[in-house]
C-alpha cells in the first residue's frame, strides 16, 4: 500500500533515495523497482533485518529501470534527529506516517533538510487532520501506546515546519479513504481486538484492495480521498 505517487515526486533510475522510518519497507521496495539506490532508515532493527534482506532478493531479480541500471539497497538502523549520512546525500527523500511519532519534529526535518541535495525532493506523508482527531476522540487506546502518534498535524501547520527548513512546496494530494472508516472501527471496538469480526472482515477488504488493485475499491477511494483521506501527502524540494 503506497500512499507516495513517485512521479510526482521524481523517482528516477539511478536516484539516491532515503526512506526514512522505512518501517517494513514498502516505498523503499517500490523505489528500487523503478531503479533508485535505496537506503531504508529506521529505529527498529528488528524491522531493518527483514528490509534487507529483501532488498537482497529484489537486488537479485529486478533487471533494473530504464538505461539498464540494476537497483540497490541498504537498511539503515538510525535516529532521525541525527541521521548518520553526509550533507546533500540524496536526490529523493520519503517520510511517511513518521514525524507524529517524533517530539522533536523540527530536528527530524531539519535533518531530511539537510541530507537532500539543493534541487531534490522531499515527500512527506502524515495522518490528516480530521479523521485522526475523530480516532483520538473514540480511543485514548489508539495514540496512549509506546511509540504512538503523539500530535495531530494540520496541513498549514506542518508545511509551516517544513518551509522553515527551507523546503519549498510544490504540491499535495490526500490518501488511503477507505482506511479511516477502519481505524474508527477499530478504535470503537478496542484497538487491540484483532479478532472482531467487523474488524477482520473489513481488513479482508482492505487486503484484497491491495492485492488485487481492483477498480471496485480504487475508483470509490480515488473519489473519497479529498474529503475521507486517512493521510496528506507533500511534495517539497529543495532550492538549488
Amino acid at each position: 500500500m503506497l500512499t507516495v505517487r513517485y512521479e510526482r515526486l521524481g523517482v528516477g533510475a539511478g536516484d539516491r533515495l532515503l526512506d526514512l522510518g522505512s518501517g517494513g519497507g514498502r516505498h523503499a521496495f517500490e523505489a528500487m523497482r523503478r531503479g533508485a539506490v535505496v537506503t531504508a532508515l529506521d529505529a527498529n532493527a528488528g524491522e531493518i533485518k527483514d528490509v534487507s534482506a529483501m532488498m537482497t532478493a529484489i537486488a537479485a531479480e529486478e533487471p533494473g529501470g530504464p538505461g539498464a541500471i540494476r537497483p540497490s539497497g541498504a537498511g539503515v538502523v538510525g535516529d532521525a534527529l541525527r541521521l548518520p549520512f553526509s550533507t546533500s546525500a540524496f536526490d529523493r527523500v520519503i517520510a511517511a506516517e513518521v514525524l507524529e511519532h517524533i517530539p522533536d519534529d523540527r530536528q527530524a526535518i531539519s535533518e531530511l533538510a539537510r541530507v537532500l541535495r539543493p534541487g531534490g525532493t522531499l515527500a512527506v506523508t502524515v495522518p490528516r487532520w480530521w479523521p485522526e482527531l475523530l480516532t483520538w476522540a473514540i480511543s485514548d487506546e489508539y495514540h496512549s501506546v509506546p511509540g504512538g502518534h503523539i500530535r495531530i498535524y494540520r496541513r498549514r501547520v506542518l508545511s509551516d515546519r517544513l518551509g522553515a527548513a527551507g523546503l519549498q512546496l510544490y504540491g499535495s494530494h490526500h490518501a488511503h479513504a477507505l482506511h479511516s472508516p477502519y481505524w474508527w472501527l477499530r478504535a470503537g471496538v478496542g484497538v487491540s481486538n484483532d479478532g472482531h469480526p467487523l474488524v477482520r472482515a473489513y481488513h479482508r477488504v482492505l487486503v484484497w484492495d491491495i492485492t488485487t488493485h481492483s477498480r471496485v475499491t480504487r475508483v470509490p477511494e480515488a473519489l473519497l480521498n479529498p474529503l475521507l483521506g486517512k493521510s496528506v501527502v507533500l511534495y517539497l524540494r529543495k532550492p538549488q
